[in-house]
């Protein structure tokens, strides 16, 4: 059974697009997409420096348009291939917006609307106060957890494998690099502009409230598996409803693990830009192949990899 996900804020590399331009389709697909979200994803995606492409506005539509333009080249014969191979889907963070492409509840364009908006309304929550995020390797996670709320730190994101991110002000993460909890390796900081999926991005669930509510959706063809709980969700208004109250709410990764295994997930892919999520799900899921899309020179191992592991024809179920 095979798994696609798509990775969060912080996979961004500079440059990393300029490959995936010389497919077929590509260029024209990202011009219509920066057309409609108002960002030049080309220019973000080829040239634009570190510093550009950290910033959260530009960040999250560009990992989205990679996501579902890199998913684009892998499953060419599009929805109706996806459908046939894919026994699962889920993305980290802002992932979740190319997740619910690729599980139908969006379209691209809904998708690129969407990210578009929420870029911009975490960044102006970002804004009102000095915040940040860092990796906790290492420890058990009842005790990383208890020491990051002792703090006043949230556990933003609970990746398993041994790594939670903890996100609150920039004081209280220079009291956890000075007071790391028992059996930490190290604290790494992030290169993200706030504390995301916390109670500082209130603002922007607001904001992304009043726009959802006219968005497009349908309930998912393959199943979609949820940041909040690790659940399968198969009502495309819950899902809608899910994207916008993560913003400020803990992504719960090692559940989505949990869940893929129940599944009887054997094979995941990660969309470009890939690595993040492929690394996690190695040390969490041995015995899962995983392959992650970093340029078009992966897509021919990923696409054996979908011949293998892809869901036959016969378990697809019935519309």
């Amino acid at each position: 059974m095979l798994v696609l996900v798509a990775p969060g804020q912080g996979a961004q590399k500079p440059g990393f697009l300029t490959p995936w331009l010389d497919l077929p389709g590509v260029t024209e697909r990202l011009t219509w997409w920066s057309a409609v979200s108002g960002l030049d994803l080309i220019h973000y995606g080829t040239k634009a420096d570190e510093e550009e492409i950290r910033d959260t506005a530009v960040a999250q539509p560009l990992l989205v348009a990679a996501a579902l333009a890199s998913a684009q080249a892998l499953f060419s014969e599009g929805a109706e291939e996806f459908q046939g191979s894919l026994g699962a889907t889920a993305g980290h963070s802002v992932g979740e917006l190319a997740a619910a492409a690729f599980a139908g509840v969006l379209t691209a364009e809904t998708a690129m609307v969407l990210v578009r908006r929420r870029g911009l309304a975490m960044a102006e929550a970002a804004a009102q106060a000095e915040t940040g995020m860092a990796a906790v390797l290492g420890g058990e996670q009842e005790d990383v957890v208890a020491h990051l709320t002792k703090l006043g730190l949230t556990p933003a994101n609970v990746n398993g494998a041994g790594q939670i991110v903890a996100a609150g002000t920039a004081e209280q993460l220079a009291a956890l690099a000075e007071d790391k909890p028992e059996g930490v390796r190290r604290v790494v900081p992030l290169k993200v502009a706030g504390a995301f999926h916390t109670d500082h991005m209130a603002p922007a669930v607001s904001a992304l409230e009043t726009l959802i509510a006219g968005a497009p959706v349908a309930d998912p063809r393959i199943p979609y598996v949820s940041n909040r709980d690790g659940q399968v969700v198969t009502s495309g208004a819950e899902v809608a409803q899910r994207l916008v109250a993560q913003v400020s709410n803990p992504v719960r990764w090692d559940l989505c693990m949990e869940t893929f295994q129940q599944l009887g997930a054997t094979a995941i892919i990660e969309v470009a830009p890939g690595g993040t999520l492929v690394g996690i799900a190695k040390r969490a899921l041995p015995g899962v192949k995983t392959l992650a899309l970093k340029t078009p020179d992966d897509l021919e191992a990923a696409r054996a990899l979908i011949a293998e592991h892809a869901v036959p024809v016969a378990d697809t179920p019935a519309e």
